[in-house]
């Protein structure tokens, strides 16, 4: 007996609203959860991200994050602003460096058990296996999307 084809699965709806719309439900929970601790979920990233390096040029930083330069400056100037990242320059005129400060590391350290309880609020929610899954698919998404440039007019083969 030959074996029955299976269906191509119907997509219903748009991707990106979808994406979008769960992002924003994530990101709430994380910004109430960092909100004592006087961060919002995107900078403790940022900081996690420049706590992991000396110091690390803008440009490096921001392909690290999948953040143009606007977005990245603009997330920059309030930590920066409160002590907790220095901007410095670059290996020529037209590059800059970003390092964070030992206030911004404190200010992390301080962050962390906020994040942590944010992160396993996610997983009892959804179980370990689901988040697990969920975040493979990411990885996986991710590294296909990268793979192409960001381009999604090309068709993979």
């Amino acid at each position: 007996m030959a074996p029955t084809p299976t269906a191509t699965p119907r997509v219903r709806g748009c991707t990106c609203f979808k994406l979008r719309r769960l992002t924003r439900r994530v990101t709430q929970h994380f910004d109430r959860e960092l909100a004592p601790a006087g961060l919002r979920v995107t900078q403790f990233s940022l900081l996690t991200a420049l706590a992991a390096r000396d110091s690390i040029p803008m440009s490096e930083l921001a392909d690290l994050l999948d953040l143009d330069r606007t977005t990245l400056t603009r997330n920059v100037a309030p930590l920066e602003a409160r002590g907790l990242v220095e901007i410095g320059p670059g290996e020529d005129a037209r590059s800059r460096t970003a390092r964070i400060t030992e206030a911004g590391r404190a200010a992390r350290e301080a962050a962390l058990p906020h994040w942590r309880r944010a992160q396993m609020a996610v997983m009892t929610l959804l179980g370990a296996e689901r988040l697990a899954s969920l975040h493979a698919l990411l990885d996986d998404v991710l590294g296909v999307v990268r793979d192409a440039g960001g381009d999604f007019s090309e068709t993979p083969s």
